[in-house]
C-alpha cells in the first residue's frame, strides 16, 4: 500500500498542511476534556471509562454521584449528571440516603483511597454489610495524594510516602488494607472486582467490572463495589513515564486484579493471582506464534 492509504505522514520536513482538530475524544457526559490534575494522575481514565459506561447504557437522566474528598473531586462540577459532594469519608451514607429516597436512581459513589479506607471505612463496610444497592469506585493510588503523597491504609510495606520516606514497615505502621477483598466477604455484597488504568488493556477490562457493578445495582442484587489501581506519579516522587511501571510493581503486586465476588462465589487473593498469570502465560504463547489473534495451533 502507498503511503496515502496508510495515512503516514512524512516527518523528514515539516508539513504542507496546517493540523486541524479531527475530535477531541471527550466523552458526552464529560464538559471539559482539559482539566488541573498532574501528569501522569490515573484518575482522569479512570472517571472517563465510569461516564462512558453510563452514557453507553442510556442512565444519564436517572444518575446522581455522589464524590468524596480528594484530587478526583475536582471532577464533580465537570460532569453531565447530577452530582453531590459528601463530607470526607461520607460518601457510602449520603448515597445510601439518596437510593433509599429515590430507588430507580442509579447511584454510584467516587472515592480515593485516603477518602474510603482512611477516613470512612465504618461507612462504606456498612452499606456492604446491609446490600445497600449502590456502587462505590475506589480510586486507589496507596497515597494522600491531595495533601501531598502521605501515606494511606492501602500503602503497600516497602512504599515510600511522605511520612514514610524508607518504605511502610509493618512493626511501625500495620499491614495495608485490601479493601476489595475486605468487601467481597461480606454477604451484602453482590460483585466486587479490582482493576488499574496502567495499561490499555486493564483499562479495558477495568471497564467490563464497571459495566457489571452498575447491571447489578440495575437488577438490585445488592452492594457493587470495584476498586481501580490508578497512578500518582507527583505523590510517588517519580518521573511521569515511570508512573505506570511503578503502579504494578507496588499496588499490582498486593492489591491483585480480578472478579472477587461474582454471583456469590468469592476468590482468594491466590486464586486471582494464578488466573492472571495463567492468562500472561496464554498472551505470551499468542505472541510467540506470531500475535494476539494467531491460531492455538499456529506454528
Amino acid at each position: 500500500m502507498t503511503n496515502e492509504l496508510l495515512r503516514i505522514l512524512p516527518t523528514d520536513a515539516p508539513p504542507t498542511e496546517p493540523a486541524r482538530l479531527v475530535d477531541d475524544f471527550t466523552p458526552a457526559l464529560i464538559d471539559v476534556g482539559a482539566h488541573n490534575l498532574c501528569p501522569g494522575c490515573g484518575e482522569p481514565i479512570a472517571m472517563r471509562s465510569v461516564m462512558e459506561v453510563i452514557a453507553e447504557q442510556e442512565l444519564m437522566q436517572r444518575t446522581i454521584a455522589v464524590f468524596g474528598i480528594g484530587c478526583y473531586t475536582a471532577f464533580s462540577n465537570n460532569l453531565d449528571c447530577e452530582v453531590l459532594q459528601a463530607l470526607h469519608g461520607r460518601a457510602p451514607s449520603l448515597a445510601t440516603g439518596v437510593k433509599r429516597a429515590k430507588p430507580d436512581t442509579l447511584v454510584f459513589t467516587i472515592h480515593g483511597d485516603g477518602d474510603m479506607v482512611n477516613e470512612g471505612l465504618q461507612e462504606v463496610v456498612h452499606a456492604a454489610a446491609r446490600g445497600e444497592k449502590i456502587t462505590c469506585i475506589l480510586l486507589n493510588n496507596g497515597v494522600f495524594g491531595e495533601t501531598g503523597g502521605h501515606m494511606t491504609a492501602t500503602t503497600t510495606l516497602g512504599q515510600r510516602t511522605k511520612n514514610t520516606l524508607d518504605g511502610r514497615n509493618a512493626a511501625d505502621h500495620g499491614y495495608p488494607i485490601q479493601m476489595a477483598s475486605l468487601l467481597a466477604g461480606l454477604e451484602g455484597s453482590a460483585y466486587v472486582a479490582r482493576g488499574a488504568v496502567n495499561t490499555a488493556g486493564n483499562v479495558s477490562r477495568t471497564k467490563r467490572m464497571i459495566e457489571k457493578a452498575i447491571e447489578v445495582q440495575q437488577q438490585g442484587l445488592g452492594f457493587s463495589f470495584v476498586e481501580v489501581l490508578t497512578m500518582c506519579p507527583t505523590g510517588w516522587f517519580i518521573p511521569t513515564p515511570e508512573g505506570p511501571g511503578y503502579m504494578q510493581e507496588t499496588l499490582g503486586e498486593v492489591h491483585i486484579m480480578g472478579e472477587l465476588k461474582v454471583d456469590g462465589r468469592v476468590k482468594t487473593t491466590e486464586e486471582l493471582h494464578a488466573e492472571n498469570v495463567a492468562k500472561q502465560r496464554e498472551v505470551d504463547d499468542a505472541l510467540a506464534r506470531g500475535g494476539l489473534h494467531a491460531s492455538p495451533t499456529s506454528p
